[in-house]
């Protein structure tokens, strides 16, 4: 095979079959054939020579390139399937296209999502390595005091999930139980049992901000397609691990 061509899952994320880790997935799985053998990870492939077929069928030629900022309300899955009833984000955005969201977050929370087909930005913003900031804005029952702000920005020990990293947290008012919190780590639902681990509890969690794309004053509920200019800035703002300050 070309040893020029792109790896297989970049070629398939690429072609619109998901971020890079849903295309590895699809590898190990064994849903994923080039020249007749199973496909394997690490192996190379060119769509234009290669004969690639997933899940039976010959792979689809890349699509072009999607980027949605919706504003996720309470209530609505951040997934591509419905559980249990609940609506979901793609059921929110009428698109033509196959998009997939970009950063989930839990059914109780609100926020920022990307949609896209852009598999590699998708990888570049999701994947721990890359520690690319996410910024949320958290109500909480009560307003902590500065020890409990102070072992929130340290990190604290959640059981059944660890250690967390240094986050940057800040009161909005002295007098509101409004808090900023800013994290580069994504444990599962992370910001609600570090504040469960620290006494406190969270009445609602908006997320703000990812990388440089900013929620800003869309509605819940609402979205819109970034411009040219605001997908290209993006994507140059995450092709490198971003810098821990």
């Amino acid at each position: 095979m070309d040893p020029e061509a792109p790896k297989l899952q970049k070629a398939m994320a690429q072609a619109g079959y998901g971020s890079r880790r849903a295309c590895e997935r699809m590898i190990r799985e064994g849903r994923v054939t080039v020249n007749g053998e199973r496909a394997r990870l690490g192996m190379r492939a060119n769509p234009a020579s290669d004969k690639i077929v997933v899940d039976g069928d010959p792979m689809r030629e890349p699509e072009p390139l999607i980027y949605v900022l919706l504003h996720k309300p309470a209530g609505v899955l951040s997934s591509l399937t419905s559980q249990g009833g609940w609506p979901t984000v793609i059921d929110l955005v009428e698109l033509d296209a196959r998009v997939y969201p970009v950063g989930r977050l839990d059914l109780e929370s609100e926020g920022l999502i990307l949609l896209t087909n852009d598999g590699e930005l998708a990888h570049a913003l999701t994947h721990p390595s890359y520690a690319h900031e996410k910024e949320y804005r958290v109500l909480l029952d009560k307003i902590p005091n500065e020890d409990q702000l102070q072992s929130w920005r340290d990190g604290v020990t959640i059981a059944d999930l660890g250690q967390t990293l240094p986050a940057v947290v800040w009161l909005e008012d002295p007098s509101e139980p409004w808090v900023h919190v800013i994290l580069r780590q994504g444990m599962k639902r992370q910001i609600r049992e570090t504040a469960h681990t620290l006494g406190l509890s969270v009445k609602r969690l908006i997320r703000i901000r990812m990388a440089d794309l900013k929620l800003g004053d869309l509605e819940p509920g609402a979205w819109r397609q970034l411009s040219n200019l605001e997908s290209e800035s993006l994507r140059l703002a995450v092709r490198e691990p971003a810098e821990v300050r």
